[in-house]
């Protein structure tokens, strides 16, 4: 018996599912490398005027652009020398319970767990969102948030320990002797920033490695291991 395919109508509702299918794969993909928790996806695919023709095969989808999910790009292809080639657009939104400042707060100051909650929120156009405290929590952001402001990954940055014109502490360590002399941070830094620091004793610049809040040592010495707790 020989086999033989019969055109068929692939209807504008199947290819629909096929085309929501596709993209809520790539999106569930994305949310979860993104760590986003209790991701929602809602979709609509914009129909087409051209009338799908028949196929004589399984007709498969191919993505073509899905960098944006408000404009995704999608294309149907029934394969086969008689087959066909169809693009779609298909727009989706993503929620997700993420980060969001639970108050104003300024630019540089180290968010804490009393600065954050979580709550739902469309993140179709914000891809840096987070939804693990513990991934901000630290850190600080580069400009000021405002109340209910999603918290986002790309303009959180180390907390400022030293800033300048600040008066520091020199801390030189040998063995178990410990020298320590007063400075004047010229530069701002993060931890184990190298910042300029000026002895204020004898006027002295000295490259320094920023350790805490106020205190340097020299950036000539190994870095030193934190104490355990």
């Amino acid at each position: 018996m020989i086999a033989v395919n019969i055109a068929v109508a692939a209807t504008p509702e199947s290819v629909e599912k096929q085309l929501q299918s596709a993209a809520r794969g790539l999106l569930e993909d994305q949310a979860t490398r993104a760590g986003l928790a209790d991701p929602l996806f809602e979709m609509t695919v914009v129909r087409s005027s051209r009338p799908l023709p028949a196929c004589a095969g399984n007709v498969s989808v191919e993505s073509l652009d899905t960098r944006y999910p408000s404009r995704m790009r999608f294309a149907a292809v029934c394969p086969g020398e008689q087959g066909w080639r169809q693009e779609f657009v298909l727009r989706a939104s993503v929620s997700a319970q993420v980060l969001v400042a639970a108050t104003d707060l300024p630019a540089g100051r180290p968010l804490s767990g009393n600065d954050l909650v979580l709550q739902r929120r469309d993140v179709s156009a914000t891809p840096d969102a987070i939804s693990d405290p513990q991934a901000a929590t630290g850190l600080a952001s580069k400009r000021a948030l405002r109340n209910g402001e999603i918290v986002r990954r790309g303009r959180l940055a180390e907390a400022l320990m030293v800033k300048r014109g600040d008066a520091v502490r020199i801390v030189a360590r040998s063995g178990q002797i410990e020298v320590t002399v007063a400075g004047e941070a010229m530069e701002a830094g993060a931890r184990g920033a190298i910042v300029r620091v000026r002895n204020t004793g004898n006027g002295n610049v000295i490259q320094a490695r920023v350790t805490g809040v106020g205190t340097v040592e020299p950036a000539e010495m190994e870095a030193a291991t934190p104490s355990p707790p």
